[in-house]
């Protein structure tokens, strides 16, 4: 299950709002509810956890321990039934001089299902198990290649991690005096098929045992690639694991980048593609008909206002005060919103053009 960038921004928020506070005791109560765990039975859990907090011997924490764990059972008792995914609930004082108490509670149902079931009495929220979620599991390994170089890398989210360039040993085409081209040749081929072996090798080391590698894709300018892969190079359990050869003009980190633009087919269910789809729907709009998108707070506030767009893009790394003020205004509206990362360029371009930007339902004349 790929989670999208809106739920990945909700999360952060979550637990970056979960992070501020620290118990002066063992006082904030975290409970984590797999999908499909009867709720009763958490309830009357925590309803034994109240007797049990009754033996603690500071009457200050004791009681903050036991409102908390009221405060929660209250909370549950809003749901009729655990949540697709499941449930994190989190309750605690989160006053900030000692002495005094406010119990505050907070659920999320993560956008995985919750497989464990958690109780925890800490001095802060045990929030490792929903952080995990933010980390991308899957990925895909990236090969660019040419005679004269190669350059492995991972696609990991929407990020190309550069992970090793290999630099070949096979002569240009301007044969030494006195060679004959056939001697020239040989040397050249030789040379090749050790650089391939060694590439070969470098994807091995790189890709064998990564478990979250979804597949390899391979690219590069003219017939090279195609003879690598076909070749004797790569070992099987790699080659097995390679999904798509594709033709692209350069190597380096400009050929990582092309790459990943001519996989678009390959990548079609991944994050990435649906961002940089939107992105580039985006640009095209403001290249040719320009009255179909607008940028910057000011002038989309005033399209969303009037009702005039589709699609809200906003960049992740937009203050989260204003960020909430566009979806708020969105949500009148029946606007779709997309949270855009900055780890794409396109998703750059968006954070330079003022963070803020939308497709509109129909042309908006300036």
């Amino acid at each position: 299950m790929t989670i999208t960038s809106k739920q990945k921004y909700e999360l952060k928020k979550f637990i970056k709002e979960l992070e501020r506070y620290k118990g002066r005791h063992t006082e904030l109560v975290s409970v984590y509810i797999p999908a499909g765990y009867d709720l009763n039975k958490i309830v009357n859990h925590l309803n034994q956890e109240q007797g049990t907090a009754s033996n603690i011997k500071s009457s200050q924490t004791k009681k903050n321990v036991t409102d908390a764990l009221e405060r929660m059972i209250q909370h549950l008792k809003l749901f009729r039934q655990t949540p697709q995914n499941g449930l994190a609930v989190f309750s605690g004082n989160v006053a900030e001089r000692e002495g005094q108490q406010d119990i505050e509670v907070w659920s999320i149902e993560p956008p995985e299902p919750l497989k464990t079931r958690i109780y925890r009495c800490d001095k802060e929220f045990a929030l490792d198990l929903i952080r995990d979620m933010l980390e991308t599991k899957e990925v895909y390994g990236l090969v660019v290649m040419d005679r004269r170089e190669g350059n492995v890398a991972l696609l990991k989210g929407k990020s190309i991690i550069p992970l090793t360039t290999k630099r070949s040993n096979v002569p240009g085409k301007t044969r030494a005096g006195g060679q004959s081209a056939q001697r020239f040749e040989r040397i050249r081929e030789g040379a090749a098929k050790e650089f391939y072996k060694k590439l070969g090798e470098i994807m091995k080391d790189e890709f064998l045992n990564n478990p979250n590698i979804k597949g390899i894709i391979v690219g590069g300018p003219g017939p090279t690639k195609y003879d690598f892969v076909d070749g004797n190079y790569i070992t099987n359990e790699v080659k097995k694991k390679i999904i798509a050869i594709k033709d692209i003009t350069y190597t380096g980190e400009s050929g990582l980048y092309e790459l990943v633009d001519a996989s678009q087919d390959v990548l079609a269910k991944e994050e990435i593609a649906n961002e940089k789809n939107i992105m580039t729907r985006f640009f095209d709009f403001l290249a040719k008909k320009p009255g179909m998108v607008s940028y910057g707070e000011e002038e989309v506030m005033q399209n969303l206002k009037i009702g005039a767009v589709d699609i809200l893009l906003i960049s992740e790394a937009l203050d989260e005060k204003k960020t909430e003020e566009l979806e708020k205004e969105a949500e009148k509206m029946g606007t779709k919103v997309e949270i855009i990362s900055t780890e794409t360029r396109e998703g750059v371009q968006l954070r330079d053009l003022g963070k803020v930007a939308a497709i509109l339902r129909y042309e908006v004349n300036a």
